[in-house]
C-alpha cells in the first residue's frame, strides 16, 4: 500500500506531513469528520493554519504506518471516554454526582443538568460533566439493567 504521504511526529511531538511533492507541513492536526458514527472513515489532516492537506476516507485504505501515526494523533486529540455501567448517583436532583465505569477506568464527575445529557440518535448520547468533559454512552439499550434504570431517572 502506497500513500501519497507520509506522517511522523517531529522532535516536538508536532504531527508532521511530507507530502508527495516533497514539502512538510509540521504542527498538523488530524480530525475525524465523524467521530462517533464513523470513526474510521471521513478522516482529515490540516495543516497549522486548518488548511486540508490530506482526506482519508477509509483508515483501512492507509499504509499500516501512517495509520498507526494517525491513530495515536487522534488519541492525542480527543478525549470521550465510553460510559460502560453507572455504578451509583447520589441525587437524582441535579446537581449530582455520577459514580461510573468508563473504557479509561472508574470516575466521578458532576452532572450539572438534564440539559448536559444529549441524544445524538436512539440508542447514542453525550453527557457533559461540570467541567467540560464529554463522555459516551455508544450503545443505551446494551447497557445493564441497572445502569439503564438510573439513566432513565434523568432522561
Amino acid at each position: 500500500m502506497s500513500d501519497a504521504f507520509f506522517l511522523s511526529f517531529n522532535a516536538m511531538g508536532q504531527l508532521a506531513v511530507r507530502l508527495a511533492d516533497d514539502t512538510l507541513h509540521e504542527g498538523a492536526v488530524a480530525v475525524r469528520a465523524f467521530p462517533i458514527a464513523e470513526p474510521d472513515h471521513s478522516i482529515s489532516i490540516l495543516n497549522a493554519e486548518g488548511k486540508e492537506l490530506v482526506w482519508i476516507d477509509d483508515l483501512a485504505s492507509v499504509s499500516i504506518v501512517n495509520r498507526e501515526v494517525i491513530e495515536r494523533a487522534l488519541q492525542m486529540r480527543e478525549f470521550m471516554p465510553e460510559i460502560l455501567r453507572l455504578d451509583g448517583v447520589n441525587s437524582f436532583s441535579t446537581p449530582s454526582t455520577w459514580r461510573v465505569q468508563t473504557s479509561r477506568g472508574p470516575t466521578e464527575f458532576v452532572l450539572k443538568g438534564e440539559e448536559d445529557i444529549k441524544r445524538l440518535s436512539t440508542n447514542t448520547l453525550i453527557v457533559a460533566d461540570a467541567h467540560g468533559v464529554q463522555f459516551l454512552i455508544r450503545d443505551l439499550p446494551a447497557l445493564d439493567r441497572h445502569t439503564r434504570k438510573l439513566l432513565d431517572r434523568f432522561l
